[in-house]
């Protein structure tokens, strides 16, 4: 088989699987059923013989996450391009395959989202091995489900003819998420598949697509791609062209409209983990009464319930609830019927709207040089924990409304406040006064913590004024 690029899409917000992803940090950077996250092991099936290094798509927010859930993986990235903006799939795949097609324009790319659960990679893997001679002919691959239930949170796939597993049939058409009464008759039907969102074809079949369907996303995309900047190991694609590109997915720029398009049925397990639901549906370890549960989670006299505890400390009793999901985090808690997990980006849309922080915000705010959370926090003063990768080093900085105070509690940081460079260990502490320049950094070879306590009249994050930094933020 010709080597297959893995394109691997990174953005997204996950609401449906609110309280746990979110804006800042979504589900495919967490580990909902398992030690490594989605994007982890998304890479990892998508990789071995056959497969060259990802290309991955993703924003700048979460350019350094990527990285160093790849590194973790042991996974080297071909290319990590970063949107200046979320323009939906269309330009993203039309960038990433743009860049591809200038090294080889028969090069055969997958893509894949980065937040799908595919529990037997072995048979995925096989999957794409036996779409690919299609792929090569010209034709366009998308891989279709078959289907267990009638699923209407889910786009489906019309076919000719019955599905044949390991066999690329003719698409016949696309059909929008049903009702339950058009589900049922689709999946009664026995011609239908859900639609995996996942597509193999050669870059220049790609640009053929859009040449004939989107030609107005080509300009913009093509310039934005040609008047790239590298920027520290990633490929920052420019904002002015880019912003010309229309916000539209490819599957209404180019799929829905394309003639040459096969199906690959796939039946060996996939869910895209939309919901709380479908984590309970697709969590294989349930006690006797079907209820499943995380961390510090009890369940007393309960049955089908999903009961989740997202951080130490933390504990969750259920008692007598029925096919409830129940989800706690620090900074937010979700109860809701397991009939209803499709509702939950309501309560997003409803916290947006109240301008609560939870509604976006993960309340540990992760960072390139480690992560950091807030332990009380009131009109004029703030108390974190902030945590430091060994040889991360935080930018030299100065606040203009606030005065802090680090008091090192695991590991020695050395930091510098002015002129003046120190090593502050386990139980010292150090005061930056308002407007002094400071920088925080760890010499050691395990995480440091510190607890930073401010001070002032304005605590947001954004009152920092830059002088250096490694990780080249503004």
């Amino acid at each position: 088989m010709t080597s297959v690029t893995p394109l691997i899409l990174c953005g997204g917000s996950g609401t449906r699987l609110w309280p746990l992803s979110r804006k800042s940090y979504p589900k495919q950077f967490s580990a909902l059923n398992g030690q490594d996250s989605l994007f982890q092991q998304a890479a990892t099936r998508l990789s071995g013989p056959g497969f060259d290094r990802p290309v991955v798509v993703t924003n700048s927010e979460f350019r350094f996450i990527v990285v160093e859930q790849l590194a973790a993986a042991g996974i080297d990235p071909g290319a990590v391009l970063i949107e200046p903006s979320g323009r939906n799939t269309a330009p993203a795949i039309l960038a990433a395959g743009l860049q591809i097609a200038a090294r080889d324009p028969q090069t055969l790319i997958l893509v894949a989202p980065s937040d799908h659960v595919v529990p037997k990679a072995e048979a995925f893997r096989a999957a794409v091995k036996a779409a690919a001679p299609a792929a090569m002919a010209g034709r366009i691959v998308t891989f279709g489900i078959r289907p267990d239930r009638a699923e209407t949170g889910y786009g489906w796939l019309e076919l000719s003819a019955p599905p044949r597993d390991d066999q690329t049939q003719p698409l016949r058409r696309f059909v929008e998420k049903p009702d339950a009464a058009r589900a049922e008759a689709m999946l009664a039907a026995g011609t239908f598949l859900w639609n995996a969102g996942i597509f193999l074809f050669s870059a220049q079949t790609l640009l053929e697509g859009f040449a004939t369907h989107a030609p107005d996303l080509i300009g913009p995309v093509a310039d934005a791609v040609e008047l790239a900047e590298p920027d520290l190991g990633f490929l920052r694609l420019a904002a002015d062209p880019w912003a010309k590109a229309r916000d539209i997915s490819i599957d209404y720029a180019v799929m829905e409209k394309a003639a040459n398009l096969d199906v690959l049925p796939f039946s060996a397990g996939w869910s895209d983990l939309g919901d709380w639901d479908a984590v309970w549906r697709e969590t294989g370890t349930r006690d006797a009464a079907g209820n499943v549960t995380h961390g510090d989670a009890v369940s007393i006299g309960c049955t089908g319930s999903l009961l989740r505890a997202e951080s130490a400390g933390q504990v969750v009793v259920g008692i007598g609830l029925q096919d409830m999901i129940a989800v706690a985090m620090p900074d937010a808690v979700l109860v809701a019927p397991r009939n209803r997990a499709q509702d939950v980006k309501q309560a997003v849309a409803v916290l947006k709207h109240t301008k609560a922080r939870q509604a976006e915000h993960f309340p540990r705010d992760h960072r390139p040089w480690g992560w950091f959370e807030t332990l009380a926090l009131s009109d004029r003063f703030q108390v974190k924990r902030i945590v430091v990768k060994p040889g991360a080093a935080l930018s030299l900085q100065s606040h203009v409304h606030r005065a802090e105070h680090w008091i090192v509690v695991c590991g020695t940081a050395r930091v510098t406040v002015g002129d003046r460079v120190s090593l502050v260990s386990e139980n010292q502490s150090v005061f930056i006064p308002l407007g002094e320049k400071h920088r925080l950094e760890n010499p050691g070879k395990l995480p440091m913590v510190l607890i930073e306590v401010q001070t002032g009249a304005y605590l947001g994050e954004d009152d920092i004024v830059r002088y250096e930094d490694v990780y080249a933020r503004g």
